[in-house]
């Protein structure tokens, strides 16, 4: 079944950012941006799928796409793909601002741009020569080759130090103007931010094109073909999204070199400000040590988590008995998130993906309940009667005085003891257990802080 979202961006007018590789494109989106989301680093070919953002520039916004960089050579990993990448972007784009090394000037690749690609398109095309990072590099752009491309005289910018970067965006603006769509001011979003993640190779960036309805980001069975998050904000019924999708995560002797460290490094950054979290899980591989590392990853930071189980499409046995089994596997291999609802689901058919929507609006409930004194009064008398106290260290029996909630996504609680005494920490889980048959907190852990009373 089709997602029933719809990605908010495409209101927007776009602006496309194109060029070889290592002249600076993903700087310049994260400079216009305002944001990090974009990797950067010398190494070629570091961009593969289109990073899209939101620039705003005199109060009005436009979308800005960074793609990877072309190389016209087949043997790069992946140039196939991002040059499909490239060509979705300058389809959608309503200006393309072509991005090349002021220091390096004119080479091969850039006239193939221009006659094979730019020339073809019949769109407004801004030529930027950028690194001029220094006062004595503005003079080469003013250099006749330049012209030899037919694009008129370069914008001469720095990405690094932002010299020049709003001239362009002036001239970004003008010509946008031009366009039947405009920039226009943006109101403000409240969404459910969801992140994917998992191991490499669970399928996290499949689910992440079927959620927004869109091949945005490639997709391979090479390891780490996703390298730094992509954002994307959907709207389904009157409710916001938005989807990030994260490189995969795998131990550090696995790992391999800086751009797979970096954008491991940025998955877990996505955590501060994820709301809730889809696992994912490949049904055609059993549960490895680094599921279980990145399940007490999550425990650690009590984000809300959605386990989803993928390809079940591929399962020799997909019965509803079948189900029932893996599910008591999971929560038996990955108990730290015993808390999280299991779906299954096939990511690349398209399989039960939809009813995500459902379970997210369950999940972000679940993490706001609020409990009222006399409530949770009640349901600590009920709990007490049905098991008492156990204590943990010392010898005195704990008796305990009160439970409060001080905190909500996610609940906290704070419980009152005794002094000189202590609870056993399988009493807390118990209370847990019972806070959650009784109020729900679907997909969200519960924090238990214990507080012994002063004489």
């Amino acid at each position: 079944m089709s997602t029933p979202a719809q990605i908010i961006d495409r209101q927007l007018p776009t602006v496309a950012l194109i060029g070889r590789v290592n002249v600076g494109k993903s700087t310049l989106f994260n400079k216009i941006t305002t944001h990090h989301a974009a990797l950067v680093s010398s190494i070629a070919g570091t961009t593969r799928t289109r990073n899209i953002g939101i620039a705003t520039w005199r109060g009005k916004s436009f979308r800005l796409i960074d793609t990877g960089g072309l190389t016209f050579n087949e043997h790069v990993p992946l140039e196939k793909e991002i040059i499909a990448q490239t060509e979705i972007a300058l389809k959608e784009a309503d200006v393309i601002v072509f991005v090349a090394d002021i220091k390096d000037g004119i080479l091969p690749q850039e006239k193939t741009l221009t006659k094979n690609i730019l020339r073809k398109k019949k769109k407004p095309v801004i030529l930027v020569a950028n690194k001029a990072d220094r006062p004595q590099d503005m003079l080469s752009g003013y250099e006749p080759e330049w012209l030899k491309l037919g694009l008129g005289e370069p914008q001469v910018i720095s990405a690094q130090t932002g010299g020049g970067v709003g001239d362009l965006l002036d001239k970004i603006f003008s010509l946008l103007n031009k366009q039947t769509k405009r920039p226009k001011t943006t109101k403000e979003f409240n969404p459910i931010k969801v992140a994917i993640m998992g191991r490499p190779n669970v399928g996290k960036s499949s689910l992440f094109n079927k959620l927004i309805g869109e091949e945005r980001v490639i997709v391979s069975d090479m390891a780490h073909t996703t390298r730094e998050p992509h954002d994307t904000l959907v709207q389904v019924d009157k409710q916001y999204y938005l989807f990030i999708d994260t490189a995969g995560i795998r131990r550090k002797a696995k790992v391999n070199g800086q751009l797979e460290r970096v954008g491991i490094g940025k998955s877990l950054e996505v955590l501060n400000r994820a709301d809730i979290i889809l696992f994912v899980l490949d049904t055609s591989e059993p549960i490895s040590d680094q599921d279980q590392q990145l399940a007490g990853f999550l425990e650690k930071h009590a984000k809300s988590v959605i386990i989803v189980v993928n390809k079940w499409d591929l399962a020799d046995d997909n019965s509803e008995t079948m189900r029932k089994d893996a599910t008591a596997h999971i929560y038996a291999r990955l108990p730290q998130i015993s808390f999280a609802p299991i779906v299954f689901v096939s990511a690349k058919t398209g399989f039960r993906t939809h009813q995500i929507f459902p379970d997210l609006l369950k999940a972000q409930a679940g993490r706001k309940i609020e409990i009222e004194r006399k409530e949770l009064d009640s349901f600590l008398h009920m709990a007490v009667k049905r098991k008492l106290p156990t204590r943990g260290l010392g010898v005195n029996h704990p008796r305990i005085t009160g439970l409060h909630q001080i905190g909500t996504a996610p609940p906290v609680m704070e419980v009152f003891i005794k002094n000189k005494t202590s609870l056993h920490s399988s009493y807390l889980q118990y209370l847990k257990k019972r806070l959650r048959e009784k109020f729900g907190f679907y997909a969200s852990p519960i924090i238990i802080r214990m507080t012994k009373l002063k004489k």
